[in-house]
């Protein structure tokens, strides 16, 4: 995020920045869905995050819960988290032995743009999910993990 007027520009400190995402985070976004939070309270660097998706309706995804593992490194957010599902699932932006949410093969982190939040990676995991080519995969039993 930068604000300024004319040709000048000022860019908000990592922290700060993560600071405001933690509090919109906890909150719930949207119709609460999608949320996200710190991993550990005590972390001055706000690295390691956890985020849920709650499935899309008419979808194989539908009511189950997903768990994601985000780490923001030091550069964030001139570059994207590293993202990772904890819950298993069947998508094909997803390693489907690890976990990992590929970036070459989802958007958000392929053309990362320091505007893009974690709140932003979540929704459109979320919308991903409900796209043609994922919704009707047949899934892993829920409640197992990579």
């Amino acid at each position: 995020m930068t604000l300024g007027s004319g040709g000048s520009s000022v860019v908000v400190p990592r922290n700060f920045r993560l600071l405001e995402e933690l509090e919109r985070g906890e909150k719930g976004i949207g119709d609460g869905t999608v949320s996200y939070g710190m991993d550990d309270g005590d972390d001055i660097y706000m690295r390691s995050w956890t985020g849920t998706i709650i499935g899309p309706h008419n979808s194989v995804h539908e009511g189950r819960i997903y768990q994601l593992k985000l780490f923001c490194d030091k550069d964030y957010p001139e570059k994207p988290p590293s993202v990772r599902f904890h819950s298993r699932i069947n998508m094909t932006s997803v390693n489907h032995e690890t976990g990992v949410v590929e970036p070459k093969k989802f958007r958000p982190l392929a053309n990362w743009q320091r505007e893009y939040t974690m709140e932003d990676i979540l929704t459109q995991l979320k919308k991903e999910m409900a796209a043609p080519h994922n919704r009707k995969l047949v899934q892993p039993p829920e409640g197992t993990y990579f």
